[in-house]
């Protein structure tokens, strides 16, 4: 293999290990092996830069990686490569070897880095996936209360279409203080829920003791705690988010991106868009793009490939909120995949289309500009004709295509 680097490390990190591979012209292979406590990764540092190192390159690890990349950072350029893409021969597989390959792998470019952001979006990130790992947490804790109302026997998810919405909040609150009569609590009810009081009623009456009401309360008071864990994050994440105001602005002119989906998207790809290759790669490495696998002319499985799976989380949930818009061309985009695809891969195709999007206004830093629902009609009125011609042709029909007279 031809040497592209002069002198490089491979790392093989483990939790409490970490072996380091050296070489180099002039360097005769060196293997040592270092603990990952900070202390033992500054004396590895200092090894490395004593040989004149200038690459390394090292596996995504689970998070064992991170303190060595925070040390290593600094001082020489690091490369954390996928291990999915450097697999050893087979039959040689010790830790010794493992460095020792990724270090040949290094020296020849055959390594391709991992997008890591910087320190502040990085932080960011923490933020946003832990806020999303919280309101999990909070639905857990919903669906907790509703399986303890139905051993309770009360069928309250039976008619209210959201258990803790405004008029199900309030009829819960009741419920635990046992002040209210069934009737007075069915007169809770708001909106829509009015005009089915009496079901309500029946759906109030059950068997509810002392043991699922403190089942209940347990699971309020951990929402309750969580509620406010939240509130921290956001602030915090507001904080953050002001050294890019600008780009958090512009992503929520996208349909269905508002406040905490263009948060989340700028924690997961940042704010260089320089960092892909276009917007392609972005999509690629999001892992919501169409797999590419053909052989002999056959083209195969098109399933989207690995990639970030909380960025795809994101797009797919704000795609949802964007095929709700009224007169947007999301919204068309969808509805045009979905009657041919399916509404899943319509979906997909929508947080597809958004990435694309978002790739463009951080990059360009201009706002969404609207095209319209029926801009795919549009651009495809010549060949929507010409089907449904040849659709009436084949019926025994005679057409004859006039163009309206202009206004």
């Amino acid at each position: 293999m031809e040497i592209i680097i002069d002198k490089g490390c491979g790392l093989d990190v483990h939790k409490e290990t970490v072996v380091a591979c050296v070489m180099g012209s002039g360097i005769k292979k060196e293997i040592r092996t270092y603990s990952t406590m900070t202390g033992e990764l500054y004396k590895m540092k200092e090894w490395l830069k004593g040989l004149g190192v200038t690459h390394v390159a090292m596996e995504s690890t689970g998070v064992y990686w991170k303190p060595i990349f925070n040390i290593l950072e600094d001082s020489f350029e690091v490369i954390l490569v996928n291990a999915r893409h450097i697999k050893n021969v087979p039959g040689r597989k010790t830790d010794v070897k493992d460095c020792e390959w990724i270090c040949k792998l290094l020296r020849s470019g055959l390594v391709n880095g991992s997008f890591i952001p910087p320190r502040d979006i990085r932080e960011l990130r923490d933020l946003t996936r832990y806020r999303r790992k919280l309101i999990e947490a909070i639905s857990a804790e919903k669906n907790r209360v509703q399986k303890v109302l139905e051993d309770a026997n009360i069928k309250l998810s039976s008619v209210v279409t959201d258990s803790f919405g405004t008029s199900g909040s309030e009829i819960i609150e009741e419920l635990m203080r046992g002040e209210l009569t069934i009737d007075q609590m069915a007169g809770l009810a708001r909106g829509k829920l009015i005009k089915k009081k009496e079901k309500l009623k029946q759906a109030l009456q059950g068997y509810f003791t002392a043991h699922h009401k403190f089942m209940i309360q347990v699971s309020l008071n951990h929402i309750s705690a969580i509620e406010q864990q939240i509130a921290a994050l956001d602030a915090a994440i507001d904080e953050k988010l002001k050294k890019h105001e600008k780009e958090y602005q512009l992503l929520q002119t996208i349909p269905g991106v508002k406040e905490h989906g263009a948060s989340s998207i700028i924690g997961e790809i940042g704010t260089e868009m320089d960092k892909f290759a276009s917007e392609d790669h972005l999509s690629s490495w999001a892992g919501i793009s169409p797999g590419n696998n053909e052989s002999a002319g056959k083209k195969r499985s098109g399933h989207t490939t690995h990639g970030d799976t909380f960025l795809k989380s994101i797009l797919v949930e704000c795609a949802w909120a964007a095929v709700r818009t009224k007169n947007t061309y999301l919204k068309g985009k969808y509805h045009s995949l979905a009657g041919r695809r399916g509404k899943k891969r319509a979906l997909i195709a929508v947080g597809h289309k958004i990435l694309i999007m978002c790739y463009h206004i951080i990059k360009y830093k201009q706002s969404y500009k609207e095209l319209g629902a029926d801009y795919l009609i549009q651009q495809r009125k010549q060949q929507i004709v010409r089907s449904h011609v040849r659709m009436l042709k084949k019926l025994g029909y005679t057409v004859d295509i006039k163009q309206p007279a202009a206004a």
